[in-house]
């Protein structure tokens, strides 16, 4: 989610129209030097500091787009790609990618600037939530972002995939770890304690109880925003405080923070708070380790309140800047186990996000295995490489008979086709058949078969799909598509199936050919009444040279990506 750098910089090559004499109106920036004060003792800003700002900016954002006061409600992952020294300028810049009801989804762009060099660097990015807060008795309803961009459109588009990500991510680690596979590989691959008999790792294996940390806060006005509220980025800054005390006390050295989990703001706190922090190292993966924590608040005798928590990835970089490997840690019989098996299945859900979300789109690994864990990174990825096939706009006209055109872009890895023809179809039908994909064939004679497998949602299918053989007496070709639905984002516009080719490891795997093909593609729609009788029809391929993990060493085949627009004429 928040390490979607590649796809940023990929919309940033296209050189979109518009980006020159466009801007946001909900863009704020913020730079700020980095002093001794704002600094840790390796003479790097601190992480914490830097949150802090970054949550103000992005407030700023939201509230210049609400036109109320906002609140930080859930921050997404962020992952920090470099440090800043003392000396350098921090450029953040925020805006509104979408607005939904009482909440909006900001964008958070931050950057280095060395003043001597002229250098600039990206440093991370993230997605936060802010929630609107009804002044009075009003019910809150947030105005929409309309985006005037390409690449605004595919930002707001992308924001729509990023909620439902966070909308399901708890279930998602809950599902996990009641998957009776992962809890397997878990009790194969985990340390097992047997009083007397430890082997010489787990004699090696650091206690957890030796990281634990406690520390108290008293809030007072300077740490207030100007709703009297104890400012987001305050409590992320001493968060991250005691997380870094926790890895350092597991390392004996000054750990380096590489990421922060999704987290959530569980209520609110005030001036006059004190807001308890603890933090402990819950599980260590050879390089880098997990550091847990927890805030919450009380006033006099009252009971205590969770505020937020919050899980850190951090490493320890020798001599060289190179990831040091750790030591295990032996977690506590009840609880301690518990966080050891939630750091598990943290990691792979964020491996298969970053794996599927941050990959350029001539990176795309083909097959990637399905499972419903990372269902939603696949459908992410599926949307974006639509928005992205259907943003290039520097198309060449190649050819053109009768009512047929013949657009190309070539890039470094890919050659991109665009035809567009125009038919006499209705385009109530075109619509329908365009969008079941299970009738595919009734319209396109390259689709022998399409056979449902999996409904996933109302959105996301997977199909089988036979297509007959390129040459005289070949083999037919045989796919497993994931389709993915979306509404647009204008009303225009129709968003049909985006097909991508997710491994299946079952025997829905196994093609009666040998030889299963890997695809990329897509479907795109868009409707402008302006004639009742002919539609333009617009198909868009990109090819890349790639070999499947799933076919046979002599079989190469060229993955294909496709989108069809159709629109009045």
């Amino acid at each position: 989610m928040a390490s979607e750098s590649s796809l940023m910089e990929n919309l940033q090559d296209h050189h979109l129209e518009g980006e020159g004499q466009h801007r946001n109106p909900s863009e704020v920036k913020m730079s700020q030097i980095v002093l001794p004060c704002h600094a840790n003792n390796c003479r790097e800003l601190s992480i914490g500091q830097l949150l802090k700002w970054m949550d103000c900016t992005a407030c700023l954002s939201a509230e210049r787009h609400a036109g109320c006061p906002c609140v930080t409600a859930s921050v997404d992952d962020i992952y920090f790609e470099h440090t800043i020294g003392v000396g350098q300028v921090v450029n953040i810049k925020a805006k509104v990618n979408r607005a939904f009801n009482s909440s909006m989804e900001v964008g958070i762009e931050v950057s280095c600037e060395d003043l001597h060099s002229g250098r600039h660097w990206r440093v991370c990015q993230a997605f936060a939530t802010f929630v609107a807060r009804r002044t009075g008795t009003n019910k809150v309803q947030l105005k929409q972002v309309v985006p005037c961009t390409h690449r605004e459109q595919v930002e707001h588009s992308l924001a729509a995939e990023r909620r439902r990500m966070r909308l399901i991510h708890h279930d998602i680690m809950q599902d996990l770890l009641n998957n009776k596979t992962f809890q397997r590989s878990i009790s194969e691959g985990g340390i097992v304690y047997v009083p007397g008999a430890e082997s010489r790792d787990e004699l090696a294996a650091v206690s957890t109880e030796r990281t634990r940390v406690e520390s108290v806060e008293l809030v007072l006005p300077p740490h207030a925003n100007h709703q009297v509220n104890t400012f987001g980025g305050q409590i992320m800054a001493w968060m991250e405080n005691v997380a870094n005390i926790a890895a350092s006390r597991l390392c004996n050295a000054h750990p380096t923070l590489r990421t922060i989990d999704m987290f959530y703001f569980r209520g609110p706190s005030q001036v006059g708070d004190r807001l308890i922090l603890k933090a402990i190292v819950n599980n260590t993966f050879k390089n880098s380790m997990e550091v847990g924590v927890c805030a919450e608040a009380y006033q006099g005798e009252e009971p205590l309140r969770h505020i937020n928590s919050a899980f850190m990835t951090f490493e320890v970089l020798d001599e060289n800047g190179r990831p040091r490997p750790l030591p295990p840690i032996k977690p506590e019989p009840q609880e301690g186990r518990r966080r050891y098996q939630e750091a598990l299945a943290r990691k792979k859900i964020r491996l298969d996000r970053k794996y599927i979300i941050s990959c350029k789109q001539t990176e795309v690994p083909l097959s990637v295995p399905w499972d419903p864990s990372n269902q939603v990174y696949l459908s992410y990825n599926n949307v974006s490489a639509l928005k992205m096939l259907a943003a290039k706009n520097s198309w060449v006209l190649s050819s053109k008979k009768n009512l047929v055109s013949l657009y190309t872009v070539e890039e470094s890895q890919s050659l991109c086709f665009r035809v567009e023809s125009e038919v006499d179809v209705p385009a109530h039908r075109a619509f329908t058949l365009v969008s079941d994909l299970s009738r595919r064939h009734e319209w396109d004679q390259h689709y022998t078969l399409c056979e449902l497998l999996i409904r996933v949602n109302e959105d996301d299918c997977i199909y089988r799909v036979v297509t007959p053989s390129v040459g005289e007496g070949g083999k037919v070709q045989d796919f497993i598509l994931l389709a993915s639905r979306r509404l647009p984002c204008e009303r225009i516009h129709m968003l049909l199936p985006y097909n991508q080719s997710p491994y299946l490891p079952t025997r829905l795997q196994r093609s009666s050919t040998g030889v299963r093909w890997s695809v990329l593609g897509s479907s795109f729609m868009r409707c402008q009444k302006v004639s009742r009788r002919f539609l333009t029809i617009i198909r868009l391929v990109q090819e890349y040279c790639h070999t499947s993990p799933l076919t046979s060493q002599a079989s190469r085949p060229v993955s294909t990506q496709h989108s069809v627009h159709v629109a009045s004429t």
